[in-house]
C-alpha cells in the first residue's frame, strides 16, 4: 500500500528522503537503489524538459517521489518519479482511460521512465483524514463503480493470469504455516478463488484503492490517485476498503455497502476478496514474515456462515 509521508522542500540539487530509499533497497535491492541514486538527475531533467518550477513540499510512496510543480502556464500540477515495474507501467494507460472521470489527469508521460506529470490534487486532505469511516468506504465504493464501469484496454495484465498464478504457488506456501488455523483459512481463500477463477473479468480495475489513495479535489469532491491497473472482476478491487481503517466489527458491512452501491454479487465479491487476502497472504510467506492478522480476520469473517450463494455472471440477483 502507498502511503505518502511529507519531506521537506526539496533544495534545487534534490535530497531523497530516507524512508523512499529504505524502501526502495527493501522491495526492490539493487535495482532500487540503482532507481534512488538517478533520482536527483532524473527530477532535474524533467524539471528542465517540461519547464517545470519546484512548488512546495515534496512526498514519497513506497516506490514513487511526488514533487509539487508550477507549470509554464502558471498552474499547479505535481511531478511523478517512480521505478517502472509491472504494476507502474499500466499507469498511464489507465489515466488516460479514465479521462478525469475518478481519477486524477494524467497530463504528461514519459514512456521511458514511466514519469507522470498529474494534476494537483490536495494532498492534505486523503480519504483517510474523514472521521466517519462509513462514509469514506461509500466514498471508495462510489469511485470504483466509476472506475471499474469501463473494459480495460488490450495489452493490461490480466486477472486470470494472476489467478492460476495464485493457485500454482498456494501448494507450497500452505507447507510452511505452522499455524493449522491459518492453514485452514488460506486453504478455503484458495478454495473461493478456484470458484470463480474461470470468470476473471474484463473491467479496468484500480486494484490499490484504499483511503490514502483518494484525494480532495477541486473540480470534484475525490478523485483515486496511483492505480496499480489490471482487467478482471471489479470485486476483486475491494480488499483495501476492507482491510484500511480496519475494524473486525465493520467486515461485512463494509462488503454489502461496496457491493450495494457497485451493484455486485455477494458471493463473487466475498470469493475475490478471500483471493486477496491469499495473495498478500503468500507474499508475507514467500518472504519469511509473519501473516497479517488484519487479513486473517477478514478471512475469518468472509468464511463464516452464513454464507451467500455463489451465481453465474448474468443471473439476476434475488
Amino acid at each position: 500500500m502507498s502511503r505518502f509521508t511529507h519531506v521537506d522542500r526539496l533544495p534545487p540539487v534534490i535530497d531523497i528522503p530516507d524512508g523512499l530509499a529504505a524502501a526502495q533497497a527493501r522491495y526492490h535491492g539493487a535495482k532500487g537503489r540503482a532507481f534512488v541514486a538517478a533520482l536527483p538527475a532524473l527530477a532535474a531533467g524533467f524539471l528542465d524538459r517540461w519547464g517545470l518550477r519546484p512548488d512546495g513540499t515534496a512526498m514519497h510512496g513506497v516506490s514513487a517521489l511526488v514533487l509539487p510543480v508550477t507549470r509554464p502556464d502558471g498552474t499547479g500540477a505535481v511531478l511523478k518519479l517512480q521505478l517502472l515495474d509491472e504494476e507502474s507501467e499500466g499507469e498511464p494507460t489507465a489515466l488516460r482511460v479514465w479521462n478525469g472521470d475518478g481519477a486524477v489527469q494524467l497530463l504528461d508521460h514519459d514512456p521511458a521512465t514511466g514519469t507522470l506529470l498529474l494534476e494537483r490534487l490536495d494532498a492534505g486532505r486523503p480519504l483517510s483524514h474523514l472521521p466517519d469511516s462509513r462514509e469514506a468506504v461509500l466514498v471508495i465504493a462510489h469511485l470504483l463503480a466509476r472506475l471499474t464501469s469501463v473494459p480495460a484496454p488490450v495489452g493490461m495484465r490480466r486477472l486470470d493470469d494472476l489467478a492460476r498464478a495464485l493457485l500454482d504457488r498456494t501448494p507450497a506456501a500452505l507447507t510452511r504455516v505452522a499455524d493449522p488455523e491459518h492453514r485452514t483459512l488460506l486453504a478455503a481463500c484458495a478454495s473461493a478463488l478456484r470458484e470463480v477463477a474461470g470468470e476473471p473479468g474484463d473491467r479496468l480495475l484500480h486494484w490499490d484503492l484504499h483511503y490514502d489513495n483518494v484525494l480532495a479535489a477541486h473540480r470534484d469532491a475525490w478523485l483515486a490517485i496511483d492505480p496499480k491497473p489490471l482487467a478482471g472482476d471489479p470485486a476483486f478491487d475491494l480488499l483495501p476498503a476492507l482491510w484500511n481503517r480496519f475494524d473486525a466489527d465493520e467486515v461485512r458491512w463494509r462488503l454489502d455497502a461496496l457491493t450495494d452501491v457497485m451493484g455486485l454479487d455477494r458471493a463473487r465479491a466475498r470469493a475475490w476478496s478471500l483471493a486477496r487476502v491469499l495473495q498478500n497472504s503468500l507474499w508475507e510467506i514467500e518472504a519469511g514474515r509473519p501473516l497479517d492478522a488484519q487479513q486473517l480476520e477478514i478471512a475469518r469473517q468472509l468464511t463464516r456462515p452464513p454464507l451467500p450463494a455463489l451465481r453465474k455472471k448474468g443471473t439476476p440477483t434475488p
